[in-house]
């Protein structure tokens, strides 16, 4: 399915652009938000071959993830998100907004819109995700979406010059059901 956009109240989640290198850098560039992700800061070359091969790939037939720019009401790009296919109806969400935007509830609705378009529209089972165990917005983000805990993975990614271990958390298509989340249209 290409191209996406899903629409919410305040934010809009669409494919990458060329013209998002700048603001992307805002996120993959900023080494305070790089922080907690599963890779380290980006240079602007880096970002730029990044971006070209992630507007390729959301062509791909049949397309292993959904990853998405996070837009808010200017359009601007403040952020991404993305499902990453994996076997048996199950994905893997991850998400990161740029630092200024931090504490604006923009990462709770975008991954609300991303849970109801996988749940929904990809007709998932089981979506998890994982975060550092010093990640204690997303820990409080995952909780708030319903996300139950499942353990602690050691030693699962090497960043920022060391190895660090991830928290991993699910939901359930039925568990997400009853938390009634209704927000955004896919189109």
């Amino acid at each position: 399915m290409f191209p996406v956009v899903i629409t919410g109240p305040r934010l809009t989640l669409r494919e990458f652009r060329t013209d998002d290198l700048d603001a992307s850098m805002a996120v993959v560039g900023d080494p305070d938000v790089t922080r907690t992700l599963s890779f380290d800061a980006r240079s602007r070359k880096d970002q730029a071959e990044r971006l070209a091969q992630d507007i390729t790939r959301a062509q791909a037939q049949p397309r292993p993830d959904y990853y998405l720019a996070i837009a808010d009401s200017t359009h601007l790009l403040v952020g991404f998100i993305r499902i990453g296919l994996g076997r048996d109806n199950s994905g893997e969400l991850g998400y990161a907004i740029r630092r200024e935007d931090w504490g604006k509830g923009y990462a709770t609705e975008a991954a609300t819109l991303m849970l109801n378009f996988g749940f929904d529209t990809l007709h998932l089972h089981r979506i998890q995700a994982a975060c550092g165990p010093d990640n204690h917005a997303s820990q409080r983000l995952l909780a708030r979406l319903a996300f139950t805990p499942e353990g602690r993975i050691r030693d699962h990614v090497f960043t920022n010059g060391a190895w660090r271990d991830s928290l991993l958390y699910s939901i359930l298509e039925h568990e997400w059901r009853r938390q009634q989340f209704p927000m955004g249209k896919a189109q």
